[in-house]
């Protein structure tokens, strides 16, 4: 019980918190850094996307608003899993449009951020894909994923209560925004030519993606709201034995 009292009580106080943060970073920073002397071009794109990513994580400190670190923290995880399926050559399992519908729903206060959230993420994978590997980062048409994404973050900020049955309804409903719109920039770019029939065959082509895309929202959606929110229980259950 004392040492619960101890660390929720330096959880409510930003310089301690900040400090235990600090010491993380160091450490992380420390250990790429030892890697980045043997010249590794993928370990300096770590560390610069590890900096890059503590930026937002410090203002928050700074304001002591623990809520909106948790899941800031959510959304850097999933948001990793797009490199990392990718790898694997799991297509479109990436849970991007739940990431931005989580964003929206959760930092309503912050609108800004929560529009910058799933961009960001977008973009950073969209980068390391453009300069670390084969596969083209940057396409044409690639605006609409933006776009789509910004549209799912929307759709989060409508949401007033995040009831079970109701966020299964919005990531559904943020999955299909992402499908009609990122194909849709797909046919703009005219890879099936202008015609009704090339509109109707692009996304005939992107059903069995769409299938992928369905399953990795509904999974990634179910986790990044249910850990949020066990998380803020878990740590509003011993708050309250710390006061007690």
């Amino acid at each position: 019980m004392a040492v619960t009292k101890v660390l929720c009580t330096a959880f409510q106080r930003p310089d301690p918190l900040n400090f235990i943060i600090f010491k993380m970073a160091k450490a992380i920073a420390r250990a790429q850094l030892n890697k980045i002397r043997k010249y590794s071009i993928s370990s300096i794109f770590k560390l610069l996307l590890f900096i890059l990513l503590m930026f937002p994580i410090f203002a928050i400190m700074k304001r002591n608003n623990i809520h909106i670190l948790i899941a800031i923290m959510l959304v850097i995880t999933a948001t990793i899993l797009r490199i990392v399926n990718h790898n694997f050559h799991l297509y479109n399992l990436a849970p991007m449009a739940a990431i931005g519908l989580f964003s929206g729903a959760v930092i309503k206060d912050r609108k800004v951020l929560a529009f910058l959230i799933p961009l960001a993420g977008q973009f950073i994978a969209d980068l390391y894909f453009q300069l670390f590997t084969t596969t083209q980062g940057f396409y044409p048409g690639q605006f609409f994923n933006y776009t789509a994404l910004a549209g799912a973050a929307g759709l989060g900020l409508l949401m007033k209560q995040p009831k079970p049955l109701t966020i299964l309804a919005y990531v559904f409903g943020a999955s299909g925004l992402f499908f009609l719109v990122s194909n849709f920039g797909f046919f703009v770019s005219g890879y099936n030519g202008y015609s009704f029939s090339g509109l109707v065959k692009t996304y005939i082509d992107a059903i069995p993606f769409y299938k992928n895309t369905i399953m990795g929202d509904m999974v990634g959606g179910v986790l990044l709201f249910g850990g949020y929110f066990i998380a803020q229980n878990i740590f509003a259950s011993k708050l309250e034995k710390a006061k007690a």
